[in-house]
């Protein structure tokens, strides 16, 4: 990089591109490319350039004025120039994800089946898709429209999962067991196959937190779908941490547990969950050793830093996020 000044590139193939450190940046750029091509047309309209008139003082005065929000912007952030793909990204945990990797400075792209994640940032650094993450050919379309974007991929949150009713072994019929794992297990290494490629040409490495949980190292009563798909889940990203070191890419877990503000916890779920241990569902939602609830910003708060450079140098890392669970410690 010469200097972090954003730049418009012009290629007779490529065509026009915007270029600065943040999609913010990059959009004024674009901004000031487009402004500039209007006053070149109206200038080319009027027979060539003239003498500066009130219309033309404005234009001079709009390209100082959008230059210097660029030269206002200071320091960057954390993230700044990087770009991070959360799954289930329009509500709960995922939504949570989205605000903290944006309040870090990354490009962020949210994909989730709710097609009102299109429009639930309406901002230059936020792509929204809606996408089913079991459909291998719309995640790749996914993929390719996020890297026309933004350019690239560093890093990725794999969130979106489902949680059957609450049922015993005996009862799980053959339906629920597939759909849990096609959507919890082989969605997700489906998405890693395909952004690796994308992870390994990270400046900075890729990086990767997969959003697990508490059931992993304590299964519950009624969770056995759910429980031996986020086992396997812990298992790939295991693997994947030995296979993919090499290629400079971390990936690293979080098991929260409690955590009520997502989809996955109707209030059906919820209820059923807490008879399963014959707790009241208040009891229920804080019974932790710190007798305090989970919320779904702690856990976002958490994968962000996991992409951050106070775990550079780790890999392979499960941590909890649940208030202390007796059966874990």
């Amino acid at each position: 990089m010469l200097d972090p000044a954003p730049r418009m590139a012009l290629d007779a193939d490529f065509g026009f591109a915007a270029i600065g450190r943040t999609a913010k940046d990059a959009a004024i750029v674009e901004e000031l490319y487009d402004h500039t091509i209007d006053v070149v047309l109206r200038a080319e309209a009027l027979g060539g350039w003239r003498a500066l008139d009130d219309k033309h003082t404005f234009d001079i005065e709009y390209w100082d004025l959008e230059q210097a929000k660029l030269k206002k912007a200071g320091s960057p952030p954390a993230f700044a120039g990087e770009v991070a793909l959360v799954t289930g990204a329009a509500s709960g945990i995922g939504k949570a994800c989205v605000e903290s990797f944006l309040k870090r400075g990354a490009a962020v792209v949210g994909i989730d089946r709710n097609p009102a994640i299109d429009g639930m940032w309406p901002r230059a650094d936020f792509l929204g898709i809606a996408c089913d993450l079991t459909d291998r050919q719309a995640v790749s379309a996914a993929l390719d429209q996020a890297v026309k974007r933004f350019g690239g991929l560093d890093m990725l949150v794999l969130n979106a999962g489902i949680f059957p009713s609450s049922q015993p072994i005996q009862d799980i019929p053959p339906e629920t067991w597939q759909r849990t794992m096609t959507v919890n297990v082989e969605a997700s290494l489906s998405l890693l196959q395909a952004c690796h490629p994308l992870l390994k040409l990270a400046p900075r490495g890729g990086r990767i937190v997969v959003i697990g949980s508490k059931n992993v190292p304590a299964p519950g009563p009624g969770a056995a779908a759910y429980s031996a798909s986020k086992a396997a889940l812990n298992q790939l990203a295991r693997v994947a941490a030995l296979e993919w070191g090499k290629d400079n890419i971390r990936i690293n877990s979080i098991h929260p547990n409690a955590v009520y503000d997502t989809a996955l916890w109707t209030d059906e779920v919820l209820a059923s969950r807490a008879k399963a241990y014959n707790l009241t569902v208040e009891q229920y939602r804080k019974n932790n050793l710190l007798k305090t609830e989970v919320a779904s910003k702690d856990v976002a708060e958490l994968a962000a830093e996991m992409c951050g450079p106070l775990f550079a140098k780790t890999t392979a890392a499960q941590v909890p996020v649940d208030g202390g669970n007796e059966r874990v410690v």
